[in-house]
């Protein structure tokens, strides 16, 4: 199991991809972006489920956190079940975000992984993507790290998403 964590537009979804290149095994790759579009509409922009503001501010509610923690296990259970998997996740809670992750995947081997770039580079990444909320991404290129603990940290404001996933690899058992 790999846990990428990193503020949006840092990047994890183009390391993901290419770990699913580089490692000889398959892995499945899952992103917190796949949970939050699985949802229905109305919990997309809600109260209990999760809004994002115009200034790019990130609000959950407590069906969201109920529907997170199930997706959690399931993913989880998956690992349990022999699947090799590639999580690409935002810890808007920071160590807590990493600690209900810790509490799912208990009993798994799981490589922490922070995927560090610029506030800046982030922004610029943001605003060429275009469907992202202004400010996300500088909002979060920090926060999301602050208490986190790593097995291995990767830096994409200058490194491609193909050094950084060998560099990962290097790590996995």
């Amino acid at each position: 199991m790999i846990v990428l964590n990193g503020g949006s537009s840092s990047g994890k979804s183009g390391i993901a991809r290419c770990l699913q290149a580089v490692l000889p095994e398959p892995w499945l790759s899952l992103s917190v972006d796949t949970l939050v579009d699985a949802l229905p509409a109305r919990l997309r922009a809600s109260e209990a489920g999760i809004a994002f503001a115009e200034d790019g501010g990130v609000a959950v509610g407590a069906t969201f956190d109920a529907l997170e923690a199930a997706w959690r296990r399931g993913v989880a259970a998956m690992a349990h079940a022999g699947a090799r998997i590639v999580v690409d996740d935002v810890f808007l809670g920071g160590p807590t975000s990493q600690g209900r992750w810790r509490e799912a995947l208990a009993g798994l081997d799981v490589l922490w992984v922070g995927v560090h770039c610029s506030a800046e580079v982030a922004a610029g990444r943001e605003l060429a993507r275009g469907d992202r909320a202004p400010g996300m991404a500088a909002g979060q290129a920090e926060a999301v790290h602050r208490g986190v603990t790593y097995d291995v940290r990767v830096d994409t404001t200058e490194a491609e998403a193909l050094d950084c996933a060998r560099a990962i690899a290097a790590h996995v058992n």
